[in-house]
C-alpha cells in the first residue's frame, strides 16, 4: 500500500525533469543553430583562406581542406604592401575616432547640463542627421575635397568619417551625463573645480564604457568604410585594406584570386575581433549601464 503514493507522487516530478530537459535540449539546438548560421561565412572565408587554389576550384566544393596551405598568406604580403594598408586603416580610424570622441564629449556634455540656447534645436537636428546613410554626403564631400586639393591625403578620409560618427558619438554620451548624479558636480563645484576640470578629470572617467563601446562603433566604421577611401585616395601606398582587398588581381585577368581575397579579409578582420574581446567587459557595461537608471 506504501509503493502506489510514492509512484503517484515521483511520477509527476519525473515527467516535469523530462520536460525541462527537452527544454533545454531543444534551445541549446536553436542556439547552436543561430551560432552555426551567423559563423558560417567566418568559417568559409578562413577555411579558404588554407585551401590548396585546386581545391577552392574543385567540383564538388571541398568543405573542409585535407592539404593546408599558408601561401596565401605568404603572397598576400610579399606581393603587395600590405603592412602598408593595414597602418593607413588603421591610422585614419584611430585619428577620426579621437576627433569624435574628443569633440563628441564636451558637445555632450554641454547639451546634458549646461542647457545652451537652442539645445532642443540642436538636439533633433542631430537626430536627423543620424538618419541619413554616409552615402548621401558623397557628392558634398567631393566637391570639398576637390575645391580644397585633399585628394590623395588622410584628412580627406579623417574629416568625412569624424564628421559621420560625430551625431552619433553626441548622443550616446549625452544620455550618459544625464544619468550622472548632479551632486557630483555641484561637489566639485564647491571644492572649486570649473567646467573643464571638472569634465576632464571627475565625469569623463565615470563614463569610460560609454566611451569605449561609442569608440569601437566609431573605429569599426572607419575600419570597413569603402566608398570613401575608393573615390579619395588613388594612390597605391595610400589605399586602406577594404580598398585593397577588392582590388586584388590574379596572375591573369581572367583569373580572381579566391585565396588571396579569403586571406586578406581575415587579416583585415582579425584586429576588430581582437578589439571587441579586449574591450568586451567594457563593452557589455556601456550597453547595459543605460538599461537601470538610479
Amino acid at each position: 500500500m506504501t509503493v502506489t503514493p510514492k509512484k503517484l507522487i515521483t511520477t509527476p516530478k519525473i515527467n516535469t525533469r523530462v520536460k525541462n530537459l527537452g527544454k533545454n535540449i531543444i534551445l541549446w539546438m536553436v542556439i547552436a543553430l543561430v551560432v552555426l548560421f551567423c559563423l558560417a561565412p567566418v568559417m568559409w572565408q578562413l577555411l579558404t583562406s588554407f585551401k590548396l587554389n585546386q581545391d577552392i576550384a574543385k567540383i564538388p566544393t571541398v568543405y573542409f581542406p585535407a592539404r593546408i596551405t599558408f601561401n596565401h598568406y605568404i603572397e598576400l604580403f610579399t606581393r603587395h604592401p600590405f603592412w602598408r594598408y593595414i597602418f593607413n586603416s588603421a591610422f585614419v580610424s584611430i585619428v577620426s575616432t579621437v576627433l569624435s570622441l574628443g569633440l563628441g564629449a564636451p558637445a555632450a556634455y554641454a547639451l546634458a547640463r549646461l542647457r545652451p540656447w537652442g539645445g532642443k534645436a540642436i538636439i533633433a537636428a542631430i537626430l536627423i542627421v543620424t538618419l541619413f546613410p554616409g552615402i548621401l554626403l558623397f557628392l558634398g564631400m567631393l566637391e570639398i575635397v576637390k575645391g580644397l586639393h585633399l585628394g590623395n591625403n588622410y584628412l580627406s578620409l579623417i574629416i568625412p568619417y569624424t564628421a559621420i560618427n560625430l551625431p552619433l558619438t553626441i548622443l550616446v554620451l549625452r544620455s550618459f551625463f544625464q544619468q550622472l548624479p548632479k551632486d557630483l558636480e555641484d561637489a566639485a563645484k564647491v571644492d572649486g573645480y570649473n567646467t573643464v576640470q571638472m569634465l576632464l578629470q571627475i565625469l569623463l572617467p565615470m563614463t569610460i564604457p560609454a566611451l569605449v563601446t561609442t569608440g569601437i562603433l566609431t573605429f569599426i566604421f572607419a575600419w570597413n568604410e569603402f566608398i570613401f577611401a575608393l573615390t579619395f585616395i588613388t594612390r597605391e601606398e595610400m589605399k586602406t585594406i577594404p580598398v585593397a582587398v577588392a582590388q586584388l588581381g590574379g596572375a591573369t585577368v581572367f583569373e580572381i584570386p579566391y585565396g588571396p581575397i579569403a586571406a586578406a579579409t581575415v587579416v583585415g578582420t582579425l584586429p576588430l575581433v581582437l578589439l571587441v574581446l579586449f574591450f568586451q567587459r567594457k563593452i557589455i557595461q556601456g550597453l547595459t549601464s543605460g538599461a537601470v537608471k538610479g
